[in-house]
C-alpha cells in the first residue's frame, strides 16, 4: 500500500487570564512543532483563559465570541497560512443567544473548514460546564484537511466511543482531543490521568487509528474554586502504544510521524469495521 505520511503534534502549557499572552504563548508552541515537522498541531481546550468552568459566574458569557470573530480564530488561522499546518482551535462560542464549547478547524492554507461543537458537556464539581454550554448541534464530524483527513472531539467526548467511532466510520485517520482536565475538588487523592489515557488509548486499538490528546498544566485559582490539570498529553498508535507523552508538570510539545497507508492497512488487515453488526446494534441501542 502507498506510503502517506502524517506529522501529528499537541501542545501542553499553562495558561491564564490573558487572552493576548494565552494567544503568544500558543503561537509560539506552534511555530516549535511545526520547525519539528509537524503538520496538524492541538493546543489544548479552552485556552483562551483559564478554565473558567470550576464555577458558574455570568460574567464569563462576556468571553465569548462569534467563531469566524473569536480572537484565537483570527489569529491562528493567519498562523497556519503562514505555517502551511492544520490547527484545531477550541474556543469559546457565541451564537446569537446560544453558546457552545467549539473547535474551529484551520486549514493549512488559512481557510476555516467549518466548526465542531462539543457534544457531551459534563456537569459536575469542578467541571460545571451545563452552567455555560448547549450541547453541540453539529454532530460528529471528520475533516478533509489539505494534510490527511481527521477527526476532533472535545475533552469530555473523549470518554465516549461512539464519538471515535462516528469520526472513523466518516473517514478519520487520526482522532484529536483539545483537552482541560485534572484534579477532583471532592477528592484531592483521586488522579485520573491513567483511566483517561486509557479511555483514548481503548479508542485507538478498536478504530486502528492515532490519538492525539494535549491538556494543560497548573494549578488555576478562578475565585477561590481551585484546579490543578494534570497534563500528560500524549500521542498513541494505532495499537493504542503511547509513542510521546509527557508528564504532570512538563510543558512544551510532542511530535510523532505515522504512515498512514501503513496503518490504513492495519486497519483493513484487522477486520473491525468489515465485521461490525449495524443490524443488530440498532435493536440493542437505547
Amino acid at each position: 500500500m502507498k506510503s502517506r505520511s502524517l506529522s501529528v503534534g499537541a501542545i501542553q502549557t499553562s495558561y491564564g487570564d490573558d487572552l493576548k499572552d494565552n494567544i503568544a504563548r500558543t503561537e509560539g508552541f506552534i511555530r516549535e512543532a511545526a520547525k519539528a515537522g509537524a503538520q496538524v498541531i492541538l493546543p489544548s481546550e479552552l485556552f483562551q483563559g483559564i478554565y473558567f468552568c470550576t464555577e458558574q459566574n455570568p460574567k464569563w458569557f462576556e468571553t465569548a465570541y462569534p467563531a469566524d470573530r473569536h480572537p484565537c480564530v483570527l489569529a491562528l488561522t493567519k498562523l497556519a497560512k503562514a505555517l502551511k499546518v492544520v490547527i484545531p482551535i477550541s474556543i469559546f462560542e457565541k451564537d446569537g443567544p446560544r453558546y457552545y464549547n467549539s473547535v474551529v478547524i484551520a486549514d493549512a492554507d488559512g481557510e476555516i473548514l467549518g466548526t465542531y461543537r462539543k457534544s457531551h458537556i459534563p456537569d459536575g464539581p469542578g467541571y460545571q460546564e451545563k452552567y455555560y454550554f448547549r450541547p453541540g448541534d453539529t454532530g460528529f464530524k471528520a475533516w478533509t484537511t489539505k494534510h490527511g483527513r481527521i477527526g476532533v472531539g472535545i475533552c469530555w467526548d473523549q470518554w465516549y466511543p461512539e464519538c471515535a467511532r462516528a469520526m472513523a466510520l466518516q473517514g478519520a485517520e487520526v482522532l484529536f482531543y483539545p483537552t482541560a482536565i485534572g484534579s477532583e475538588p471532592y477528592d484531592g487523592a483521586l488522579d485520573t490521568h491513567r483511566r483517561w489515557q486509557r479511555a483514548m488509548q481503548g479508542h485507538a486499538v478498536s478504530n486502528a487509528m492515532p490519538v492525539v490528546a494535549a491538556n494543560r498544566i497548573g494549578l488555576e485559582d478562578n475565585a477561590g474554586a481551585k484546579q490543578r490539570f494534570y497534563g500528560h498529553s500524549f500521542i498513541a498508535d494505532h495499537t493504542g502504544e503511547l509513542v510521546k507523552s509527557l508528564g504532570d508538570k512538563d510543558e512544551g510539545i510532542l511530535v510523532h510521524t505515522f504512515d498512514l497507508g501503513e496503518i490504513e492497512h492495519y486497519r483493513a488487515d484487522w477486520g473491525f469495521f468489515r465485521d461490525r453488526r449495524t443490524d443488530l446494534y440498532a435493536k440493542s441501542i437505547i
